[in-house]
């Protein structure tokens, strides 16, 4: 017989028959053993719970489909979260935790009951009335003892599955635990034969078991992996508030990125917080070392890897991230790709990005016990190590990782050498080089030898981000300088001179980068010298490209686009002279987002292309440089009518906007976008909080001073015009009036954007004469110098006064000079924004004839008006509304995927993707997808 034992699990006796067929579940007659309640019913969750929505709404989500694959490794909350969100479904699915050992025969006693028993929760709604089985056609059993089910008993299961009116949900947890891929044929058989009445959810620490990888192939699998189960900054909050664990805002994210959002660390670090006099400080300390963490960290993530994956992952941590010919290096076989591989695509403890060839990261807390775990290998094996990796680093372009190698090595004179042949490139310009060991200072017995051994330790520490020990180093170095003759005397000077650019670039003092920059130019030796190989002109070149990119940094601080620009572009060419691809990717990335900002949008495009292609520009290293270049690629994008490219180019360019000038120009893009998407109020509040960020203007009633600190000006009177026209383009003439006349009366920054933003202004309000006498001179000579979205935008508004003054043929010449400057590098969005007058401008000037007929036409097409619905009301309320499914992929359909894309990344079968967006369309009342967005949009569905 069968028992409820209270709560909804079921305990099978030995001999009961629990299935219709009349089988014996333990496969062994009358003398069976048991089913366990326990395995057909979540596992109590930990307290105390947190209740994590968005990931419940990823499973409500993947339960439309056929199969939802939780896969991380130990610890990542899977059974937790598949427990949470069994309680949370009406009727409750049926659960089943696989167990180490199980037979197909004991895995399918287990599902016969569990699907039975789910199927009574459910009542058949759509079943004969007059049936006394309250559950519809009955499920047939497992099969016979000792085997799977029979072809035949697995047919009439699957057709009573079928059958039903309703689907039936099934949990599956700790799938990896099945060590006989046969035992779930079975399963994928009736996943492709219920008609999508079977839907199962499945955790595992590894990927998608091989008799269900067909789903995979047919689209029909929803993945939730380790990346999703972290937690985020305010669930890391919660579960600390949970165990009564109080944290200063500023401390969450870095506790969530020292755990890297492992469930499991997170909570063994709560539980141990908790019972500390300073549960801040013993947090800020918190890592993999922790006797609990590694305890855990030793026993379900490190014991089940062979001997060969465990010395590969150990010896990799020598580094901060690893490619798998360093690897090799390291541990001096060939084995690291098949290794690091495997372990990345597990998940959760191995990160790996999507370069060629692919850099690996270990999780934090895994990184701190591999690296204590060195701590057992002998002083001189230690030291191969890292000599190894110096080694590695100096060959493949890396020089400052070389360099803490070569330290941490106690290799003083391959340090002082690398330090005196490659300095240029290990001149730090941001905080990326930190990683790894921190190597031991020189002893004083050797930087009195050699003082330019303490001159490699301040670049090491500066490229570290610690320029406090970088400052002492240099003053160590300082000190024994004296001693040394003088050709190397004048060497030692010209490096401690490029580590003070450095350190007041790390200190944010732009005009002591000035000075140390002037200071480094005097030291140029250009006619060479017989008794330093390294002066001359390539020595001149690298002292022209490491001052010229200080100076280039410092106009970029201050806002100085223009002067930035200029000594960028001289760096640049210094560096490739030089050969310095460091200095060149920092020079390029930068004179990319310059050439964007001022509108020579072909250079923009050209110049981060090459930067990104540049080889220092690969996995997690130079990030902040890479994101400039896709910063610069986001703006180009914008202007030219390319949303879609332009915010997936965004959301790679955020490690550069930590500087308030750069921060603006992000802005500005990002509002364009939410400006375009119907989003106003978020433009506004981006453009305000970059505005502020920016250096107020000079004091006094004249116009700014030239040279540096005057430049910011110019991306305030960007930031003021942008938020202007928003405020006009819905409706508030008055503040967006008010805000640009204070702005021009002031004279405190450029005008020629706030000028063109009244002229719009006063358009908008109906008096075009007032437009007119306000609008500046954009052909004029000195219109040239002007950034060319701000001339094209003033060109495209004076063509469209001189059309409502009724002087067509002018408005007709005006506007074919502004497509003939728009072409040249591609502009599309003065012509598409929502300007009064310009559809028709375009309209009337295809009619009379252009030289830019195919891109005048293309505009007129999709600035065209939509039509008139008879029931404008944005509120109306859907007659139907949209599923949770259907809602993703209307998000889906603003962007230019096809069907087949949005497949893909929603992991659905095309069929699936084309049914929704039908039903899309059917409830939106739309007939193609540019009218269900816009339907959409208006009733603030998207």
């Amino acid at each position: 017989m069968t028992q409820d034992d209270g709560d909804g699990t079921i305990v099978a006796t030995p001999g009961t028959d629990t299935s219709a067929g009349g089988t014996d579940p333990g496969g062994t007659g009358g003398g069976a053993a048991p089913l366990l309640a326990s395995r057909l019913a979540p596992t109590p969750p930990p307290e105390p719970v947190l209740v994590r929505p968005r990931l419940l709404r990823r499973l409500d989500e993947g339960a439309t489909g056929p199969l939802t694959l939780v896969s991380a490794p130990a610890g990542w909350g899977k059974t937790t979260l598949l427990g949470s969100w069994a309680r949370t479904v009406e009727p409750a699915p049926a659960w089943v935790s696989v167990e180490a050992g199980d037979t197909g025969a004991r895995l399918w006693s287990y599902l016969a009951v569990a699907l039975r028993v789910a199927a009574e929760r459910a009542p058949d709604p759509g079943g004969p009335q007059d049936r006394t089985d309250p559950v519809g056609p009955p499920l047939p059993g497992p099969g016979v003892a000792d085997q799977p089910p029979r072809p035949d008993q697995l047919e009439g299961l699957a057709a009573a599955l079928a059958a039903r009116e309703g689907p039936v949900l099934l949990v599956l947890d700790d799938v990896h635990r099945i060590a006989d891929p046969a035992a779930l044929t079975g399963l994928e058989f009736l996943l492709r034969h219920t008609e999508g009445r079977l839907r199962v959810v499945a955790g595992a620490r590894t990927d998608l078991p091989a008799g269900l990888h067909r789903l995979r192939l047919a689209g029909e699998l929803t993945n939730v992996g380790a990346d999703e189960l972290a937690f985020t900054d305010d669930e890391v909050n919660c579960l600390l508030v949970a165990h009564g664990v109080l944290l200063p805002a500023a401390a969450v994210p870095r506790l969530r990125a020292r755990t890297g959002g492992w469930p499991a660390g997170l909570r063994l670090a709560a539980l141990a917080a908790r019972d500390r006099p300073d549960p801040v400080r013993w947090l800020e300390q918190f890592g993999g070392d922790q006797p609990d963490v590694a305890g855990y960290l030793r026993a379900e993530v490190l014991a089940p890897l062979d001997d060969a994956a465990r010395d590969a992952l150990r010896r990799g941590t020598v580094a901060d991230a690893v490619r798998a010919d360093l690897v090799d290096a390291l541990t001096g076989r060939c084995d690291a790709e098949r290794v690091l591989t495997a372990l990345a695509a597990a998940g959760g403890f191995v990160d790996r990005d999507d370069s060629q060839p692919p850099w690996y990261r270990c999780h934090p807390l895994l990184a701190d016990l591999l690296r204590a775990e060195l701590g057992g290998l002998t002083a001189e094996e230690r030291r191969d190590l890292h000599r190894r990796a110096a080694g590695w680093y100096a060959g493949h372009g890396r020089p400052a990782e070389a360099l803490r190698h070569l330290l941490a090595a106690g290799h003083w004179d391959g340090a002082t050498e690398l330090l005196v042949t490659r300095w240029p490139e290990l001149v730090p310009y941001d905080r990326e080089g930190a990683g790894g060991p921190v190597p031991a200072e020189p002893p004083e017995e050797e930087v009195r030898r050699n003082p330019e051994l303490a001159l490699a330790a301040a670049a090491e520490r500066a490229h570290a981000g610690d320029p406090e020990a970088a400052a002492a180093q240099l003053r160590r170095a300082a000190g024994h300088a004296r001693s040394l003759p003088v050709p190397r005397r004048d060497r030692f000077g010209r490096l401690a001179v490029a580590l003070e650019v450095t350190l007041a670039r790390l200190a944010g003092d732009q005009d002591e980068v000035r000075r140390a920059a002037s200071r480094l130019l005097a030291t140029r030796t250009p006619e060479g010298s017989a008794d330093d190989p390294r002066t001359g002109a390539a020595d001149d070149a690298d002292v022209r490209a490491t001052a010229g990119a200080g100076l280039g940094l410092a106009a970029l601080a201050d806002g100085d686009l223009r002067g930035a620009a200029g000594q960028f572009s001289t760096a640049l060419a210094a560096a490739q002279a030089a050969g310095r691809p460091r200095t060149e990717l920092l020079c390029a990335s930068r004179s990319a987002l310059l050439h964007a900002a001022l509108g020579e949008l072909r250079a923009a495009e050209r110049t981060a292309g090459e930067a990104l292609a540049m080889p220092p520009c690969q996995g997690w290293s130079c990030r902040t440089d890479c994101a400039y270049a896709h910063l610069a690629l986001a703006v180009v994008a914008l202007h030219r009518g390319l949303p879609d490219e332009a915010q997936a180019r965004l959301a790679l360019a955020d490690p550069a906007a930590d500087e308030p000038p750069v921060a603006a120009l992000a802005a500005l893009c990002r509002a364009g976008l939410l400006a375009d998407r119907g989003d106003p109020a978020a433009a506004l509040r981006l453009l305000s909080t970059a505005r502020d960020r920016l250096a107020p203007p000079p004091a006094g009633d004249g116009p700014p001073p030239p040279g540096p600190g005057g430049g910011a000006g110019e991306l305030r009177a960007w930031l003021l015009a942008a938020e202007a026209d928003l405020r006009a383009a819905h409706g508030d003439l008055g503040a967006a009036r008010e805000l640009l006349t204070d702005a021009l009366a002031r004279h405190d920054d450029p005008t020629e954007a706030p000028a063109v933003a009244l002229a719009r202004v006063e358009l908008r309000a109906g008096d075009p004469g007032a437009a007119a006498r306000v609008l500046p001179p954009w052909d004029g000579p000195d219109a040239g110098n002007w950034p060319l979205p701000v001339r094209l935008d003033a060109g495209v508004l004076d063509a469209v006064l001189a059309r409502r003054a009724g002087d067509a043929r002018r408005a007709g010449r005006i506007l074919e000079r502004i497509l003939e400057l728009a072409a040249a590098e591609g502009f599309r969005r003065p012509f598409t924004r929502a300007e009064p007058g310009v559809r028709d401008l375009l309209a009337a000037h295809l009619d009379s004839g252009t030289a830019h007929w195919p891109t005048v036409s293309d505009l007129v097409r999709v600035t065209e008006e939509p039509p008139a619905r008879p029931d404008p009301d944005p509120d109306r309320a859907l007659d139907e509304p949209l599923t949770e499914r259907e809602l993703t992929i209307l998000r889906y359909l603003q962007s230019i995927l096809s069907n087949v894309e949005i497949a893909a990344e929603l992991s659905l079968s095309v069929n699936t993707v084309k049914t929704h967006v039908r039903n899309i369309y059917r409830k939106l009342d739309a007939t193609r997808r540019r009218e269900a967005v816009r339907r959409a949009r208006e009733l603030h569905l998207i």
